[in-house]
């Protein structure tokens, strides 16, 4: 990813965007973060650059996008909040500024309680929804990297993503994100439960793959005889809550729902014909 595919990105969703002036916001971010590197080993700007992708694929607006490139930089660099209103706009500032104080919140294992009472101060704290978005893509990025840090701050951190962010991307619907922090999570606190389900999922995957295309085609194909104006779509469904249910006993050959196919339509209305279609097609399963 670099700065030129990111605009492209943006300018797909949002074509009244300046480039120009997109990459000018990157330059002073990397020009902050000079000389600053990751776990990793790679340049420190790659980080905010990849936050920014995140949230071009949700296609956020550009001050989000901005922001992001920006969200580092009063906490990790000399660069001030202040400057950043001067060179960017003071909606750019409180954005960053936003993200920075959530940064500041402290964690530390807690009782279901006090988890639940640091989602609501995260919640309460951004007065623009767009922080906490941003910092949900900034979890995504750092949860995807996290190899590059010792074990046990790993385990820390997929934790902390569990009970905290995971929870908040669900209840803002942001499923892409919520889904892939709890595979993420999984995947550090229990490797060896993730490392079953995706070896199980992947013996069984290309024939789930084409039997959801199957599905999608069939159902495309019925709704536009039964006159349904709908957005069909398909996934296989996250190791999380795979995980979730063997841990509730399930077995794995009984769990059925591995794949998932989502319906969205304009109406109430056009909801219960799209059910109709369904069931005049495939019997429920009982309960």
């Amino acid at each position: 990813m670099t700065i030129a595919d990111l605009v492209s990105k943006v300018q797909q969703y949002e074509p009244s965007l300046d480039g120009a002036w997109l990459e000018h916001v990157y330059e002073v971010a990397d020009r902050a973060h000079e000389g600053q590197r990751r776990a990793s080993g790679e340049p420190y700007v790659a980080h905010p650059l990849a936050v920014a992708d995140i949230l071009a694929d949700l296609e956020m607006d550009h001050a989000t996008i901005a922001a992001a490139l920006l969200h580092d930089v009063v906490e990790d660099t000399v660069l001030t909040n202040e400057r950043v209103a001067e060179l960017f706009g003071t909606e750019i500032a409180i954005l960053v500024e936003g993200v920075t104080k959530l940064t500041s919140i402290p964690y530390q294992t807690k009782e279901d309680a006090q988890v639940e009472n640091l989602r609501k101060m995260f919640l309460a704290m951004a007065k623009d929804i767009r922080v906490i978005i941003i910092k949900l893509a900034d979890r995504l990025h750092n949860m995807r990297t996290l190899s590059s840090l010792p074990p046990a701050k790993q385990l820390s951190i997929a934790k902390e993503t569990l009970e905290i962010y995971a929870p908040i991307a669900h209840r803002l619907g942001i499923w892409r994100i919520k889904w892939d922090l709890e595979d993420l999570a999984l995947r550090y606190l229990d490797p060896d439960s993730y490392r079953d389900i995706a070896d199980r999922v992947a013996k069984k995957r290309t024939e789930r793959e084409d039997s959801v295309t199957h599905v999608i085609s069939e159902l495309v194909a019925q709704f536009a005889t039964a006159g349904v104006i709908a957005e069909v779509t398909g996934r296989p469904k996250h190791f999380y809550s795979i995980h979730k249910k063997m841990v509730k006993g399930r077995d794995f050959s009984t769990i059925y729902d591995l794949t998932a196919v989502r319906v969205i339509v304009e109406t109430v209305k056009d909801c219960y014909g799209a059910l109709g279609v369904v069931h005049s097609l495939w019997k429920p399963l009982p309960g």
